[in-house]
């Protein structure tokens, strides 16, 4: 096979069915990418994935500038759409999780993690570019963890240490005998599941829509000899259908990890009964 293991895409190999070939099945090796500078030896490196982050935060804080740099009582197009995206992450996440007078100091920090994952996700349907960002575990942990510490401080800060305790925990003395154990098992879930199942829910979908996206695409070109083009004809119009419902599921995925992030930080925030 000609085609970079690296980096598997359908135009980059001549292998067709009927050619006496197997087919080129996406797998792990689909989301690893040669240092664009760099060796990946010495852990040293730069390559796409970093690239499309950088590039992503570049564009996301470029458009909200641009909307924003001079604002004006009436908007135009540029500040209408930034305004109408910045206000429905506050006022239908933010102020509807934490409230409006708790959760106002929390709006840039909510908008700035939607807006920069659903960049991320977003990449894996611009051409050229072609891979999310948050499909490579390392992305959603990260956030995942800016949450986390948040979240820990903040509890710690309102509640004080006793405080801390009985919120992580899920203290409740009227659970009589079985109080204990219900403390341990909160104690695990909060402090120890909760960051990785944060993360975890983000790049499991953005992993699985990628692979999916691959599978169609690449079995469309494997499949265009001889009677196979028919075939073919139905596994690019599952590519475009596959497309479709990403699209969805990147902008859905964005909007659940800031609306936990809402709900945790409103959980730090509430007086424990």
């Amino acid at each position: 096979m000609s085609a970079d293991p690296t980096q598997v895409l359908a135009f980059e190999t001549d292998c067709h069915i009927f050619d006496g070939c197997g087919f080129p099945a996406p797998g792990l090796h689909s989301f690893l990418f040669k240092p664009l500078w760099g060796d990946a030896d010495s852990n040293v490196y730069f390559n796409k994935p970093m690239l499309l982050a950088l590039l992503g935060s570049i564009i996301v804080i470029g458009f909200f500038w641009a909307a924003f740099r001079k604002p004006k009582v009436v908007p135009g197009k540029l500040q209408m759409v930034a305004e109408s995206g910045y206000d429905f992450i506050r006022r239908g996440v933010v102020y509807e999780t934490i409230g409006k007078k708790e959760g106002e100091k929390y709006v840039p920090l909510v908008v700035s993690l939607f807006f920069f994952i659903w960049m991320m996700n977003l990449w894996s349907i611009v051409p050229v570019a072609q891979f999310p960002v948050t499909s490579i575990i390392a992305y959603p942990l990260v956030l995942a963890l800016i949450v986390y510490v948040l979240w820990v401080s903040l509890t710690f800060k309102r509640h004080g240490f006793v405080g801390f305790f009985k919120n992580v925990t899920g203290y409740d003395k009227s659970l009589g005998a079985v109080l204990p154990l219900a403390m341990l098992i909160e104690f695990f879930s909060n402090l120890l599941v909760r960051p990785f199942t944060h993360a975890v829910r983000l790049f499991a979908n953005m992993f699985a829509g990628h692979t999916l996206l691959l599978l169609f695409t690449i079995a469309s070109w494997y499949l265009l000899n001889g009677v196979g083009i028919a075939y073919a004809g139905v596994s690019f119009l599952m590519t475009i259908v596959m497309t479709a419902f990403e699209l969805f599921i990147q902008a859905l995925q964005a909007y659940v990890f800031v609306l936990l992030t809402c709900t945790y930080i409103q959980g730090a925030l509430a007086e424990h009964h």
